[in-house]
């Protein structure tokens, strides 16, 4: 699994990378190719998704399944607004949020990541869920965004240079696990 954890932290690493790429694009007015690179994104992102329920399962198959479903719907609402065919008024935010959360949980219940990981990751999620009121997101808005890459940047670089502890991962997956 140390070898697949790192190749989920290069399959994430690429995610961020296309998806700076596409914030870079869009002042620059290249609005095709900047839904493109963000469609690529949103699929590199869905990936992640199914990879992370695959690593997190063995702490708690349902919670890790709740935290995918979370995901796939942040991700289709941000696809659908690709197409401006979700309501504007729904942020994919209020999805990855619950998603950060639930993972940072399945961090801190983890034996095979540093809990730091899982702590910064539960409090990016509380972050993004602030973007359902705009007077807090008006005001921190910086703050939120600095959190939450700062948390999902140091899962990604932990993943692609560390990987997971094997044998932690194996000693936890081979634990019955309930939803």
């Amino acid at each position: 699994m140390k070898s697949g954890a790192r190749l989920i932290g290069i399959i994430y690493l690429l995610y961020f990378l296309m998806a700076m790429l596409g914030e870079l694009l869009v002042p620059r007015r290249l609005v095709v190719v900047h839904e493109t690179v963000n469609l690529v994104s949103f699929g590199i992102y869905i990936t992640v998704t199914f990879l992370f329920y695959g690593l997190f399962k063995p702490v708690n198959r349902g919670v890790s399944l709740l935290a995918a479903i979370m995901s796939l719907l942040g991700s289709m609402v941000g696809i659908l607004g690709l197409f401006h065919l979700a309501p504007s008024h729904l942020s994919p935010l209020w999805f990855f949020g619950p998603y950060c959360i639930l993972i940072g949980w399945l961090i801190l219940r983890s034996t095979f990541l540093p809990r730091i990981l899982g702590s910064i990751l539960v409090l990016a999620g509380v972050g993004w869920l602030a973007y359902i009121s705009p007077v807090v997101v008006n005001t921190l808005s910086g703050w939120i965004k600095g959190i939450g890459i700062l948390a999902e940047a140091s899962l990604m670089l932990w993943l692609v240079v560390k990987g997971v502890n094997e044998q932690r991962w194996q000693e936890q997956s081979r634990r019955k696990t309930f939803p």
